[in-house]
């Protein structure tokens, strides 16, 4: 067979590769649901997608790499339409390949997650194939971004790969987390649930185990891409710099009860892209711009039981600074919170390790560190965000206060002679926020100073440009033993 015979029988094999099973893309399509390669061309830039083992038999999967918004992107999709994405050994080599090529390379990783799970005929080898994946994407972790978005079913060892990631997307409409099938979660005894109950995004999102959620396929891809472009290709790279609105802009909220309003205020362009909505409520966490450099934004919300940090809050939080720090995003504190919540007394465990899970990240973390007291820093909120062995740079509002105790509890267990001598409880608690005040906090070196609400933005963007030169390192160490 010569040349041209050669070369006509490979464009018909790669003919028969990119038109797929149509029976099967079409049952694909009827559920609302794009292909393996579909997904990978509509997320990259235009003509950009090459792939990866394009031609290796039974992997049910696409993987390569290119460019989104012209930053080097790796990806492996698994392909429902092809033996339902069944995991094979030819497809857990794709990824080893994908994962491996990054970490050479120091590029972000994209994986599209859509399986029914391992192809039975795999048998044992099935559990090694998985434990390569998982023990290669967690030596990734914190040297490249690595971004799960599960646009399908994600069963069993395969839902373990959207936890090691940094961040995990689920749709709305198609993707199902599940360690457990169905039938064995409703042997419990009660009502049994739906799948979308058990396994569905908004339950997944609730339990903390989907970093984001989308509508659609498009609204998953648009969000893939606002994260590639906020974050650095390794660890050994800076975010991208973008040219920042007027560095000397005014905040329009200056309401410390209103923590998303303020952190959007505080967000070039009020764009940003909150993490974990649903779960742990009272403490709110975003990636966004500030002066044209990515940060991480970390708010306690007041307005949910007065901003206490509760086991689950304090988890949420320590993972996402961790997450700002393993690519050296600043973290920007907005501390507003009555302390820790009181939990049942089963629970006090619980919230002892959660909330030494957070001081532990804060302190580990070497990335610039800024705080800024907006109402109550009370207690351990304040020890484990914004104090100043924790933070480069601290600041107060006037109206702020940094107290060990509320004032209710304060009064309540300091002046019990003076409430029964008659003395009025709101005078003595005035008296206490202010003996605890911002002014007497900056007199005392607790805070570098007091500002004006409507110039926290200014002073933030002036502490990012002092702390970008920051180069500080923990003591040699393989690792901490963090307090899990």
């Amino acid at each position: 067979m010569g040349m041209s015979e050669k070369l006509q029988a490979l464009a018909a094999e790669k003919a028969a590769i990119l038109q797929e099973n149509a029976e099967r893309i079409a049952k694909q399509h009827a559920d609302g649901k794009l292909t393996a390669r579909e997904r990978a061309v509509k997320l990259f830039d235009s003509g950009s997608f090459a792939e990866i083992d394009a031609l290796r038999t039974g992997s049910n999967a696409v993987a390569g790499c290119g460019t989104i918004n012209g930053q080097a992107v790796y990806c492996f999709a698994q392909d429902f339409a092809s033996a339902g994405g069944a995991m094979t050994k030819a497809q857990a080599e794709k990824m080893l390949k994908t994962l491996r090529m990054a970490q050479l390379t120091g590029a972000p990783v994209v994986a599209l997650l859509d399986s029914a799970g391992v192809k039975l005929s795999e048998g044992m080898q099935a559990l090694p194939m998985y434990a390569e994946i998982l023990g290669a994407m967690a030596r990734l972790s914190g040297v490249c971004p690595l971004i799960t978005c599960v646009a399908g079913p994600c069963r069993g060892l395969a839902a373990m790969m959207t936890q090691l990631s940094d961040i995990n997307i689920q749709l709305k409409k198609s993707g199902e987390i599940a360690l457990h099938t169905a039938q064995v979660m409703n042997s419990e005894k009660g009502r049994a649930k739906t799948d979308e109950q058990l396994f569905g995004a908004d339950t997944m999102a609730v339990q903390g185990a989907a970093a984001l959620t989308a509508e659609s396929e498009e609204e998953a891809a648009a969000l893939i891409s606002a994260l590639i472009d906020l974050l650095p290709g390794s660890n050994m790279e800076d975010a991208p710099l973008a040219d920042g609105e007027d560095l000397n802009r005014l905040l329009v909220c200056d309401d410390p009860e209103n923590a998303f309003a303020l952190m959007a205020d505080l967000a070039d362009g009020g764009q940003l892209i909150e993490l974990y909505k649903g779960y742990g409520p009272a403490i709110r966490t975003a990636l966004c711009r500030v002066g044209g450099r990515t940060v991480g934004l970390v708010a306690n919300d007041h307005a949910v039981d007065g901003g206490r940090l509760s086991s689950q809050d304090s988890r949420k939080a320590a993972r996402f600074v961790r997450l700002c720090d393993c690519y050296q995003l600043p973290v920007i504190s907005l501390v507003n919170a009555d302390g820790l919540t009181v939990p049942l007394a089963s629970h006090q465990g619980a919230l002892l390790r959660g909330a030494a899970d957070l001081l532990y990240a804060y302190a580990e973390a070497t990335t610039p560190k800024i705080a800024v007291m907006t109402g109550s820093a009370v207690g351990a909120a304040y020890v484990a965000m914004g104090g100043k062995s924790i933070a480069d740079m601290s600041y107060a509002w006037p109206t702020a206060m940094i107290a060990p105790l509320t004032k209710e509890a304060a009064v309540q267990t300091l002046d019990g002679d003076k409430l029964n001598a008659g003395e009025s409880r709101e005078a003595l608690e005035e008296n206490y926020a202010d003996t605890y005040g911002a002014l007497n906090a900056a007199k005392a070196g607790i805070v570098d100073d007091v500002i004006e609400p409507r110039e926290t933005r200014k002073y933030i963007i002036a502490a990012l440009e002092l702390l970008s030169a920051k180069h500080d390192v923990n003591l040699p160490k393989k690792h901490g033993n963090l307090p899990l």
